[in-house]
């Protein structure tokens, strides 16, 4: 008796397609996100309560000048870091409002914008809505339990543009302050990989695409 080809339209074949692509799209954002994960380490009163001032401002993202000349020069930095970026956000709007809030919480944490966009890269791509094996969130793949430590444990609040772009930068300059300035050990304890190359590299490598002159 000849065997019949089973039905490719059958609820039992489709369920078993839907689950292989599934399972292929989540691989393929696991891959995709080069994000470790900050390590959950005990935090001094002191350090805990100016962590958690720092994310507490929910003042909008607006920048200010002393004159028309900084002024001038962000509007040039804009313009060419909307040029680079079109291609992964191609709306104009969306775009501009992602470099402004980057600029906004870059300069308010004391970092160097392109550093900051650099590690946006490694770290998701610049996907708002990136998640990690290990669970990291967002733009610059917070983990988290910071949410907990510092925030008041909403982690859905990662995928919020400006509360993950606050939340990352302030770790970020966090954990250079502990390492005192260090960039390459700072980067790396972002990375939950202090002292192992790969991850600083890829970020200061990628910084290279955005610095602004």
């Amino acid at each position: 008796m000849r065997a019949v080809a089973s039905d490719p339209a059958s609820p039992a074949r489709r369920i078993c397609l839907q689950s292989l692509s599934a399972g292929a799209f989540l691989l393929f954002i696991s891959e995709q996100v080069n994000a470790g994960g900050q390590i959950e380490e005990p935090l001094i009163d002191s350090v805990r309560t100016a962590l958690s001032s720092a994310i507490a401002s929910q003042a909008p993202p607006i920048p200010e000048f002393r004159d028309t000349e900084s002024r001038l020069a962000y509007l040039r930095w804009l313009g060419t870091m909307s040029d680079r970026l079109h291609k992964k956000k191609p709306e104009w709007q969306i775009r501009k409002e992602f470099l402004q809030t980057v600029w906004y919480e870059s300069k308010r944490a004391g970092l160097d914008v392109a550093l900051v966009l650099g590690l946006i890269q490694v770290e998701s791509n610049f996907r708002k809505f990136a998640v990690s094996r290990v669970g990291a969130r967002g733009y610059m793949q917070v983990m988290p339990f910071w949410t907990r430590v510092i925030g008041d444990g909403d982690a859905g609040k990662l995928f919020h543009m400006q509360t993950n772009l606050r939340f990352g930068c302030v770790i970020l300059r966090h954990y250079l302050d502990r390492e005192k300035g260090d960039l390459f050990m700072g980067l790396g304890r972002y990375n939950g990989s202090r002292g192992k190359a790969p991850y600083p590299d890829a970020v200061l490598g990628a910084k290279k695409q955005w610095d602004f002159s």
